[in-house]
C-alpha cells in the first residue's frame, strides 16, 4: 500500500457502534493510475479524441469517456476531470485521466502520436488513487474531519486542499468517491490526521471494483482493448458518450450504431458463487451451448462471490443459460443492472 494511505489503513479500528465505522478507504493504485494532459491545447486536443464532452463538464464535474480506434473499438475507458486554473498561466489546462494501470503506457504513447503541433503533453502523474466509501449517515463526520464539503451527485468533482474528489456511482443510501492526491500534498495538508485515521478504515481493492461492476461501470483493461464499441459497454447509457460534441476517432461508427438502432448486444451483470478457475479472466469467451457468444469485460471478487460484467446478445440474456470460459464452464446467474439496458 502506498505511504499516502498508510495512516488510514493502519489505524486503530473504530468501535462497531461508531457512526464512522463503515467509512472505508480502498487503495486503487494496483489497478488504476492517473495520467495528466497539460498545456494550452490540452482541452481542445482531448475534445477531439474522446467520446464525451469534457469541455461542457467544466471544473465542477468529471466525465466518463471512451477512447476509440478509427473503427470505433475502445482502447480505454477513463474518468476525465479538469483541474483548477493555473495562476501562472491562465490559458493552460491541467486534465487528470483515471484509467486502468495496465493500459496507461499504451494510451499515453498513442495519444502522444496525434499531438503534432498542439501545445499539450500527456504523461503519468505522481497522484495516488483511492476509493472512499461512506454510508449517508456518516457523511457529516467525514466532511467534518476533512474540513470541506464533498460532491454528492455522480460525476461531480471538487478540488480541495486534500486532493480532487470525484463522486462515483453508488447504491441508494451510500456515497463513493475517487480521491486523487499526492503524498507531498498529504504532508502539507494540516489535516487532523488522528481524526482522519480513526474515521477511515482500510477496505479491500477487490470490493471496490466489485461495486463498480455492480453499478455497471466498465473499465477497459489490456486484455479487452480493441474488442468493444462504446454502446456494447453501455457507455451511452451512463453518460459516457456525447452525440452532439463533434468528431473523435471512431465517431462515425458510434453514431451510426446509435441512430440506426441496430444494436443487438449489450453489457450485463452476472455473478458466480463457485470458485473460479485462474483462466477465467477479462477477454475470455462467454458461451451459450457449444458456441461462444460474448466475452467477459471485468471480474472482481467480494467474499466468496465473483461479480462479472459480460457482453452477450439480448436473446441469449433472455434464455439465461450462459457459461464462462468453456461450453461446460461455470454457469453465471444474470443480475439486473441499476439502469435499463434496452427499451421496455
Amino acid at each position: 500500500m502506498h505511504p499516502f494511505f498508510y495512516h488510514a489503513s493502519r489505524s486503530a479500528q473504530p468501535s462497531p457502534t461508531s457512526p464512522t465505522s463503515a467509512i472505508t478507504v480502498h487503495c486503487l493504485d494496483d489497478g488504476l493510475c492517473v495520467l495528466a494532459a497539460q498545456g494550452e491545447d490540452a482541452l481542445s486536443f482531448l475534445q477531439g479524441q474522446i467520446t464525451n464532452d469534457l469541455a461542457a463538464a467544466g471544473l465542477d464535474s468529471a466525465c466518463l469517456a471512451g477512447y476509440c480506434t478509427a473503427q470505433g473499438r475502445l482502447l480505454a475507458t477513463g474518468v476525465f476531470s479538469q483541474g483548477p486554473v493555473d495562476p501562472v498561466n491562465a490559458a493552460a489546462h491541467n486534465i487528470s485521466i483515471v484509467l486502468r494501470k495496465d493500459i496507461a503506457a499504451a494510451v499515453t504513447k498513442r495519444l502522444s502520436m496525434f499531438v503534432l503541433r498542439s501545445k499539450v503533453k500527456i504523461a503519468p502523474t505522481a497522484l495516488n488513487v483511492a476509493g472512499v466509501f461512506a454510508p449517508s449517515h456518516a457523511l457529516d463526520s467525514l466532511q467534518s474531519v476533512l474540513a470541506h464539503d464533498l460532491p454528492l451527485t455522480p460525476w461531480q468533482a471538487r478540488h480541495t486542499a486534500s486532493g480532487t474528489w470525484i463522486a462515483a456511482p453508488a447504491s441508494l443510501g451510500t456515497h463513493r468517491w475517487w480521491w486523487l492526491a499526492s503524498e507531498q500534498a498529504a504532508e502539507e495538508l494540516g489535516l487532523n490526521w488522528t481524526a482522519l485515521t480513526q474515521t477511515l478504515q482500510a477496505g479491500e481493492t477487490s470490493s471496490w471494483f466489485a461495486t463498480d461492476i455492480q453499478q455497471g461501470l466498465p473499465w477497459i483493461e489490456a486484455k479487452t482493448q480493441d474488442l468493444f464499441i462504446p454502446q456494447t459497454l453501455n457507455l451511452d447509457l451512463i453518460q459516457g458518450v456525447s452525440f452532439t460534441k463533434g468528431c473523435y476517432p471512431g465517431q462515425e461508427i458510434v453514431a451510426r450504431s446509435h441512430y440506426r438502432g441496430t444494436l443487438k448486444r449489450r453489457m450485463t451483470l452476472a455473478r458466480l458463487d463457485v470458485p473460479l478457475d485462474a483462466t477465467i479472466v477479462p477477454g475470455v469467451d462467454v458461451y451459450e451451448g457449444d458456441e461462444p457468444c460474448g466475452r467477459i469485460i471485468n471480474i472482481s471478487n467480494e467474499g466468496q462471490t465473483s461479480w462479472l460484467l459480460i457482453e452477450a446478445p439480448f436473446d441469449a440474456m433472455d434464455r439465461n443459460a450462459l457459461c464462462v470460459g468453456a461450453a461446460d464452464g461455470p454457469h453465471v446467474a444474470l443480475q439486473a443492472l441499476p439502469y435499463a439496458i434496452r427499451a421496455a
